[in-house]
C-alpha cells in the first residue's frame, strides 16, 4: 500500500473547505465519511501516488492525474480523468452530463457493497494506469462543444464542480454559458467562471 498523505487526513476530518459547510456535520465528506475511507484503501492498495489538488484528494502515476476521491449530496465518488476509455465491463460508471467527453464517475451510496466490489474498483484503476501508460488520449468531438473552452478547462480540473454543473436543469447551464461566454478576453471569463462556483455548488442558477 502507498504511503498516506496527512493532508488527506485532514480532508476527511474537515472537508474540503470548499463551501460554508467546512468543518460542520453537515459536509459531505462527513456524510460519506465511511465510504470515503474505504475507497482511499481501495486506491492506495494499487500504488498510485496520494496528493492533494484542487482541495480534493487526488491519486497520480509517474506524474499524470488518474482519478480522484470526493463526495456529494447523494455519493462518494471515484472520478476517473479518462474514464471513458475504460471498458467498464461491469457497468458502474456513470458520465456527468451530457458534454462530459472524458470523465466517468464511480458513485457509491452503501458502504457494505464496497467489499464485494474491491477488486472490480481495483481492476478499473489498474485499467486506467494501464491505458495512461499507453500514452492513449480522450478524442474529442468539436462538433459536441457547447461552452467555453475556459470553463472545459475548469471542469478538467474540478470534476466536482462538472458535475455539479451538469446536475442543474438546461435551463440554469444556459444562464450560466450565456455569462461566461460573453467577455472578450479569456482572462475575463476565467473570472466568471471561479466567481460563480460556490453558486453552482450549491445547485443554484446564475440568477438565484
Amino acid at each position: 500500500m502507498q504511503e498516506l498523505n496527512p493532508k488527506v487526513d485532514i480532508y476527511l476530518e474537515e472537508g474540503c473547505g470548499r463551501c460554508s459547510k467546512f468543518r460542520t456535520p453537515q459536509c459531505n465528506v462527513h456524510r460519506w465519511q465511511n465510504e470515503l475511507i474505504a475507497l482511499r484503501k481501495i486506491v492506495l492498495e494499487t500504488g498510485l501516488k496520494e496528493e492533494i489538488k484542487w482541495s480534493y484528494p487526488c491519486y497520480t502515476h509517474n506524474g499524470k492525474n488518474i482519478l480522484m476521491l470526493g463526495a456529494l449530496n447523494n455519493y462518494a465518488t471515484l472520478s476517473f480523468f479518462k474514464g471513458q476509455l475504460l471498458k467498464d465491463e461491469f457497468k458502474l460508471l456513470v458520465t456527468p452530463g451530457e458534454n462530459s467527453q472524458s470523465y466517468a464517475l464511480l458513485q457509491v451510496t452503501d458502504f457494505s457493497k464496497l467489499s464485494e466490489l474491491k477488486d472490480i474498483i481495483k481492476s478499473y484503476i489498474f485499467e486506467a494506469i494501464e491505458n495512461e501508460e499507453k500514452g492513449l488520449k480522450i478524442i474529442y468531438d468539436k462538433s459536441r462543444e457547447q461552452i467555453p473552452i475556459e470553463l472545459t478547462e475548469y471542469f478538467n480540473n474540478n470534476p466536482e464542480v462538472q458535475e455539479a454543473f451538469t446536475s442543474l436543469t438546461p435551463g440554469r447551464q444556459r444562464g450560466y454559458i450565456i455569462y461566461f461566454s460573453a467577455p472578450k478576453q479569456s482572462a475575463t471569463r476565467t473570472k466568471r467562471i471561479e466567481s460563480m462556483v460556490n453558486k453552482i455548488m450549491s445547485g443554484k442558477g446564475f440568477h438565484d
